[in-house]
């Protein structure tokens, strides 16, 4: 009785200490948890690459090698991308806060009685639209929208030693992960006191979603906002670029998608009486997103990840007021945690609660 008396507190002072390590161990790596995560991302999507790679040469050189591919891919395009944006979502910041795009809607509305028209329709419903809410809306709009997207690139181009640190911090990261990420994975499972077949389901699932997001909605995207910004160029649009970033990012959202800019600009199009030009952005609109929705996303993402479509919206956006850019990953891998643990409840632990709930009862 004694010796399990004993072996009972050694336990629960070992888990103690144990639970004490973890925490600290957390609190040092607190300031590095962005980077870590999106260094294990990055690395799940450069993992195929690294494969090949490794066919041919040792597993160091091939790591090494992925990564000076990464360097090109990713660090490259950021850099010149970060200081356009940076300047383009400012002004559309100061144009919003100055009224300049309200007033544009304004004069361009009062000329057409458009809103006169409109609130003849809504007086059946007892519902009345002012020039001057809209004005506010839209300038309000412009402030948002201009504001997040300068404060996200003024981030990276304010302090660009501390974003080098951290990309080559990620780097590193990567180079260990791509060489010892299955030993990472196996000490992680044998740690775990779960079932294999659960930690494996665990780790494919952020692996699936990982993929979704970055190869799935992040090329899908890329290609919605070049298209859109190319358009946007053609016809003489301002801001071009910034507009192209804004509809890259909505393209991560299902239900509104680049439809939240494509449709606005058509309709501001045929109150100014180019009628061609507005059919052509709404043709637009429905051939690239239905296009890059239904048949070029589900080919690159297949049914590996079957999210509902509300959660992927919300998870998005809740990530994105949480976490900033980064949060279109970071959101969507919280939900994939949530509903793969409650999978896992449902198949293995729920009858182990429901008969104690029938005693009670």
């Amino acid at each position: 009785m004694e010796e399990k008396t004993s072996r009972g507190m050694i336990l629960w002072f070992f888990l103690a200490l144990f639970s004490v390590s973890v925490i600290m161990l957390g609190w040092l790596l607190l300031p590095f948890v962005s980077v870590i995560i999106l260094g294990a991302v990055v690395t799940s999507i450069f993992n195929p690459i690294f494969n090949i790679i490794k066919r041919k040469t040792k597993p160091s050189t091939a790591s090494l090698l992925t990564c000076v591919i990464i360097f090109f891919i990713l660090f490259i395009p950021t850099l010149f991308f970060v200081g356009i944006l940076s300047k383009e979502a400012y002004d559309l910041y100061l144009m919003g806060k100055d009224a300049v795009i309200s007033d544009q809607i304004k004069t361009l509305i009062e000329n057409n009685r458009v809103l006169e028209k409109a609130n003849h329709f809504l007086a059946s419903i007892n519902v009345e639209i002012t020039g001057e809410q809209l004005n506010k809306a839209l300038s309000e709009l412009g402030k948002v929208v201009g504001l997040f997207l300068y404060k996200q690139a003024s981030a990276i181009a304010s302090n660009v030693f501390k974003f080098l640190v951290y990309f080559f911090f990620m780097l590193l990261i990567i180079f260990y992960l791509l060489i010892d990420g299955k030993r990472l994975i196996v000490f992680i499972q044998d740690l775990s006191p779960l079932p294999d077949d659960q930690d494996e389901k665990l780790i494919n699932k952020f692996k699936d979603m990982a993929g979704a997001i970055l190869i799935g909605n992040g090329f899908c995207g890329l290609i919605q906002g070049a298209a859109g910004g190319i358009a946007f160029y053609l016809f003489g649009f301002n801001s071009a670029f910034l507009w192209g970033v804004i509809m890259g990012l909505l393209a991560f959202l299902p239900i509104i998608g680049i439809g939240v800019v494509l449709i606005p600009t058509a309709g501001y199009l045929l109150l100014k009486g180019r009628i061609a030009a507005g059919l052509f952005f709404i043709i637009f609109y429905v051939i690239l997103s239905g296009g890059v929705e239904y048949l070029l996303k589900p080919k690159l993402v297949g049914q590996r990840v079957k999210m509902h479509t509300l959660l992927v919206f919300l998870s998005i956006i809740g990530g994105l007021n949480l976490f900033g850019i980064l949060g279109i990953i970071y959101g969507p891998l919280i939900i994939t945690a949530f509903l793969t643990l409650t999978d896992i409840y449902y198949a293995s632990y729920r009858d182990m609660v429901e008969p104690a709930k029938d005693q009670n009862n």
